[in-house]
């Protein structure tokens, strides 16, 4: 059609192209701006909300108590093992000590040191008696210390069982709440919608069009992008059902206008050929005659035949003659390109137009 248009028209039509996408970005980034903002008016839920908080709160309690228990056994182990360390060296140390004099005493064969041979053996005693008294305080604090670390998992895994059954809770209640926002989604959209589509079917020719495609395109976009990736799937069940239902839908209303068509388009070649083209726009005509098609049945013609003056398909008149020069010219001609005389209307005077008169 753009063929058809003045070339002041064709970048009017552009600009107001340009003017119905400027708006279409506006609604969106308003349309966008209050559908990111639904799901606020859900209060943020956590497994607080769900957890059994009568069994729950003495059970973190004991694990608590039995967490801290572990660390401060842990750390008089750790005190524990180094005093048996510094004991075990003692004594080794102790042992070195009294067989090297044991050895010297065995070479030198000197009876008067039988008395220290006593006292050293009572003191190297007395070390090993140390020894495994601080060995017996380590396996104790090690008992203690095991014993803490299983009441902490013993207890963990008591409030994990409670924890589990609040996080299904807590999930169920997120697919409820995913549902009522997407219920929000869903009233916000379906009759933005609904009004694109009358403003498609009623208002896309009219004077303010920029405007409508702009709401068009900004239904579309919610429709397509704010609503369908928030769809819930249950396992895209929902999806592919939701999916076939607008297949059907669409396929449905296209047959359907599609026959309106062909209806629509049987009968108006069955009407007489001056009622057609009273009927048929002006660029509407050279719109279809640009593209080699009847603009009566919209079926290919072949424009180029020069014996070719009526559709073959509808009959409608595709040329004719000047009425003033004779010259060979399409029918939907509001003017003769040879002579510049008014093409023959009902209303056209039967002479010539040959001159304007203008105002002084």
């Amino acid at each position: 059609m753009s063929k058809t248009l003045r070339l002041s028209e064709k970048w009017f039509h552009r600009g107001l192209w340009l003017v119905a996408l400027v708006f279409a970005g506006f609604l969106i980034g308003l349309g966008g701006t209050l559908v990111g903002d639904l799901p606020k008016v859900e209060r943020q839920l956590t497994m607080e909300d769900f957890i059994d908080k009568a069994a729950a709160g003495p059970l973190r309690a004991a694990v608590t108590e039995a967490d801290r228990a572990g660390r401060q056994a842990q750390r008089d182990l750790d005190q524990a093992e180094l005093k048996l360390q510094a004991a075990s060296q003692a004594s080794q140390n102790a042992r070195e000590t009294f067989s090297n004099w044991v050895t010297t005493r065995h070479a030198t064969q000197q009876p008067d040191q039988d008395a220290e041979l006593i006292a050293r053996t009572k003191a190297l005693d007395a070390l090993k008696a140390k020894e495994d008294a601080e060995q017996q305080k380590v396996d104790a604090q090690r008992q203690i210390a095991l014993n803490a670390r299983q009441a902490h998992e013993h207890e963990l895994r008591r409030l994990g069982v409670l924890e589990d059954d609040a996080r299904v809770k807590l999930r169920a209640e997120y697919r409820r709440v995913e549902l009522r926002v997407f219920g929000y989604r869903l009233a916000l959209t379906l009759p933005l919608l609904v009004v694109a589509g009358w403003l498609f079917a009623r208002k896309r020719k009219g004077t303010y069009w920029p405007f409508v495609w702009g709401f068009i395109f900004f239904a579309l976009f919610a429709f397509f992008v704010e609503l369908v990736p928030y769809l819930p799937s249950y396992g895209g069940y929902v999806r592919y059902i939701v999916g076939i239902a607008i297949t059907v839908l669409v396929g449905r209303h296209a047959i359907l206008a599609l026959n309106r068509y062909l209806a629509r388009q049987k009968l108006a070649e069955a009407q007489p050929d001056q009622v057609r083209r009273e009927e048929l726009s002006y660029d509407t005509a050279l719109a279809r005659l640009a593209k080699s098609v009847c603009p009566g049945c919209e079926r290919p013609v072949d424009l180029k035949n020069t014996t070719i003056d009526f559709c073959p398909h509808c009959g409608i008149g595709l040329i004719d003659n000047c009425r003033a020069c004779d010259t060979r010219k399409s029918a939907f001609s509001r003017f003769c390109h040879g002579c510049g005389t008014a093409a023959r209307t009902p209303d056209a005077p039967s002479h010539p137009v040959t001159s304007v008169p203008t105002l002084a």
